[in-house]
């Protein structure tokens, strides 16, 4: 596994393992992951789309198999209310922002069987503006207290709202996490700001908002050259520009090709020729 440093001096790998809708699959397809190779996952204290406290039970076997916690990158969300299945809320829906957030952190650490997270996600931006100060201010208290190792923000697609939190916040978020895709043309604007900040951009739905670009004659004629998957070879570019894909794969063999990425090297001209994709 390869890792890039964060803006926190902290090793993270450069690409997570999803656990979204992988519903009781989840603890088998997350130790199947670790068994691969895979050393970071990525979930959410959501019940709706995320089985948080099997994505713990995927790690414990991993840790009874000889594996340590320090060898793994566990981030999780806080999932605003509006976001949730009613049925199904981590926290009291009554309960302030602030009492909200610090359930849903506690409910988290107690899920994934760890006293600390590695990074900690508002799933989405919350409107008025105030309400996402309020709660970067807990993510930041949060932080202080050991609990976090880094905060970041999920399902920001306006550059403007960024600028704006990274300028008020006194941790500054050390990753934005967004769907990879052309209606918002591919964040190329807010990735270049973010890593000039040395915020590192993750994308999700990296490949399933992408088959234009998979199916694509250029792709297809790259990935003959290097007999690989056209998969791997557009997971192989979105590293080549400094952003940690998501991957959600439940194929054992899909998960040992994507993890061996690294071992190539795409061109500048074949990497200048994907981005002509990105339009």
């Amino acid at each position: 596994m390869h890792y890039i440093t964060t803006n926190q001096n902290i090793p993270i790998p450069s690409m997570l393992y999803g656990t979204a809708w992988k519903k009781e699959r989840t603890a088998d397809l997350v130790a199947l992951a670790l068994e691969s190779g895979f050393r970071g996952i990525d979930t959410a204290c959501q019940p709706k789309h995320y089985e948080e406290a099997l994505v713990g039970e995927g790690c414990a076997r991993f840790y009874s198999q000889g594996g340590k916690r320090e060898e793994l990158f566990l981030q999780t969300k806080f999932t605003p209310l509006n976001a949730h299945d009613s049925q199904r809320v981590p926290y009291d829906s009554h309960a302030s922002l602030e009492e909200q957030i610090l359930t849903s952190c506690h409910v988290s650490k107690q899920n994934l069987q760890t006293d600390y997270l590695d990074s900690f996600l508002l799933h989405s931006p919350l409107f008025p503006y105030v309400n996402l100060l309020k709660a970067w201010k807990v993510f930041e208290s949060l932080f202080d207290k050991g609990d976090v190792r880094h905060i970041g923000i999920s399902n920001c697609y306006d550059p403007s709202l960024l600028h704006k939190l990274f300028e008020d916040a006194r941790i500054k978020p050390s990753i934005v996490q967004n769907r990879f895709y052309a209606d918002v043309h591919y964040d190329t604007t807010l990735r270049a700001w973010a890593n000039e900040k040395g915020m590192i951009y993750q994308s999700f739905w990296t490949l399933s908002a992408n088959p234009h670009i998979l199916h694509s004659l250029i792709l297809q004629e790259i990935a003959q050259n290097y007999s690989k998957s056209a998969a791997q070879i557009f997971y192989r570019y979105v590293m080549h520009q400094g952003i940690i894909p998501l991957n959600g794969t439940t194929s054992a063999q899909h998960m040992k090709e994507d993890l061996s990425i690294c071992e190539f090297t795409l061109s500048p001209l074949e990497i200048a020729r994907i981005d002509a994709l990105l339009v």
